[in-house]
This record gives C-alpha cells, sequence and structure tokens, in this order.
C-alpha cells in the first residue's frame, strides 16, 4: 500500500459563516495542491465556538443533512478528487440536533456520516444543552482512501470508542476537535492539560496498532455576549504512527496546514508483534458494562 497524504487543517473561526467558509476552502485547496489525499477539519469549523453559553436562539447555527454545508464541501471535494472530513452541528428534527462528522468522497458524494456520542457539560462547554447523544454507534466509513475512524472531541478520551472502532475494521482513527484552556488555568495547569490530552490519543494508536489524527481549533474565542470571558483554543493539531510516535505537530497558536504522510501498511507489522487484539480476554470484560462496580 502506498503511504496516504493527509493534511489536517488548523484554524480560527469568527461570527462569520462565509468568511470561515471561504477560509476553510482555500486552505483545502492549498493541502489538495500539496498532495493531500485526505483532508481533515476541526470540530465546528463554520462558526464560533457557541456551546460556551446555553442559548435556545444558538439553534439557529444548525442545519440539516444533506444541506448547505453538505452541498458547499460535496461540490469541493468532487472538483478537488479529495476526501473530507468535515464537521457540523446537524438539525436532525426539531428539538432534535446532533454534533456530526460528515465524511466526503472524491466525488462529493457523503461516504458516511458519525454522530457524537460522548457528549460533554463542563463551564465552557455546555453541550448537553445542544447535542442529543449519537445514535450510529461507533462504525467506520469506508472510502477510497482507506476505512475512518471518525470520532469527535470528548470522545478521543474514551478507550472503549477507539477499541470499538479497531474491532470494526478502521485503518484510522480521527478525532475533529475543539478545546482550549480558561485563560485563568495556570501555566502548570495548562501544560498537565494539554499533556494529557495528547497522552491518552497516543495510548489509543498503541493499544490499536492504529495512526491517529487529532485536529484542533487555535485562537481565543470569546463566549458570546461575555466578550471577557472566553476559550483560548490550544491548537496542537498532531498525527501518530501506528506505536504512538508523533509523525507531526502543529502549533499551539497559529492557523496552519498540518501535513503528514501515513504508511497504511505498517499497522500490519505492528500488530504482528504487539498483537493486543489476540490476546485480549474477551471472556473477562463483562464488567465492563457496568457503570461502576461496586
Amino acid at each position: 500500500m502506498m503511504p496516504l497524504k493527509v493534511a489536517m487543517i488548523q484554524q480560527s473561526c469568527t461570527d462569520s459563516r462565509e468568511d470561515n467558509l471561504a477560509k476553510t476552502a482555500q486552505m483545502i485547496r492549498n493541502a489538495r495542491a500539496s498532495g493531500a489525499e485526505l483532508v481533515l477539519l476541526q470540530e465546528l469549523h463554520t462558526s464560533t465556538y457557541f456551546c460556551q453559553v446555553e442559548s435556545p436562539a444558538l439553534f439557529d447555527l444548525a442545519e440539516p443533512i444533506p444541506g448547505p454545508s453538505t452541498e458547499t464541501f460535496g461540490k469541493l471535494a468532487a472538483e478537488l478528487g479529495v476526501v473530507i472530513v468535515a464537521s457540523l452541528f446537524e438539525r436532525r428534527a426539531a428539538g432534535l440536533y446532533h454534533n456530526t462528522a460528515v465524511v466526503f468522497e472524491k466525488d462529493g458524494s457523503i461516504a458516511g456520516i458519525y454522530r457524537k456520542m460522548h457528549i460533554p457539560d463542563d463551564p465552557g462547554f455546555y453541550e448537553k444543552f445542544y447535542f442529543t447523544p449519537g445514535d450510529l454507534g461507533f462504525n467506520p466509513i469506508k472510502t477510497s482512501v482507506g476505512t475512518l475512524g471518525v470520532l469527535v472531541c470528548w470522545d478521543q478520551w474514551y478507550p472503549e470508542a477507539a477499541r470499538l472502532m479497531a474491532l470494526a475494521g478502521a485503518d484510522l482513527l480521527i478525532y475533529p476537535t475543539a478545546i482550549g484552556w480558561d485563560r485563568d488555568d495556570t501555566l502548570e495547569e495548562q501544560r498537565r492539560q494539554y499533556d494529557a490530552w495528547v497522552t491518552v490519543q497516543r495510548g489509543h494508536a498503541i493499544a490499536n496498532g492504529l495512526p491517529v489524527l487529532a485536529v484542533n481549533r487555535v485562537g481565543f474565542e470569546a463566549a458570546p455576549h461575555q466578550s471577557d470571558v472566553g476559550i483560548q483554543f490550544w491548537g496542537g493539531s498532531f498525527a501518530t504512527g501506528a506505536q504512538g510516535e508523533i509523525l507531526a505537530e502543529a502549533s499551539q497558536e497559529n492557523e496552519e496546514i498540518l501535513l503528514v504522510e501515513i504508511d497504511r501498511a505498517r499497522s500490519e507489522q505492528v500488530r504482528r508483534i504487539w498483537p493486543f487484539l489476540r490476546d485480549r480476554r474477551i471472556d473477562s470484560y463483562d464488567e465492563i458494562l457496568k457503570r461502576f462496580r461496586d
């Protein structure tokens, strides 16, 4: 198998959907011009991260599938002949919304969607107000560049999600992300959070013998209607190989197109020397289905 050239687009966002889309489209074009066959976009890239507050009016940002964004990115995928993993706020029905990743094939068709399964509810990340947990399970999406195990942000902390994607035949684990710091956190706390974020995902790569690609947004975004409060998104998009080794890493401050070559044959080699799937004690894991062992 030939190496796969992947582009991870790390960008800042504004309140202008049109400006965000124009910037993203240009970065996709630049990525394709650099040889990328697969382009990954960050979580909820058509707007600022609106989940910093709870506001019924912000449901107006949601859109159906198919809809305006899927039409835009489908046309772009077909024009450039590239596979794109995009992210949007899905309006499924009145009162029913999801945080959804959409994968476009090179011909512009929708290869599949993934609805975010784990939904956080923390200060500045009030996602349970907006998103219904996904109901499509952990099923990788087959494309011309491989079978993509697409997960979203908070999913990246759960080894169960990565494992289930691996068991279903994923060739890559992909995490569109929107994560950052409270600017009042100490530098030490910021470093601990960032290191934990990288470490847990490197662990998923190692445990499953798969490359991991995490693409995060960057820049400060004020909370809606609260200009003195917000999140400093920490960027740091990165890719690992099947043993958790860092292949490429973006800055924590700048917009950029992070290019990386993925050796698609290497997972087979790694799994032969580290046969974790072979040695799993599936006869002894029933307790994992409990919330907690009292």
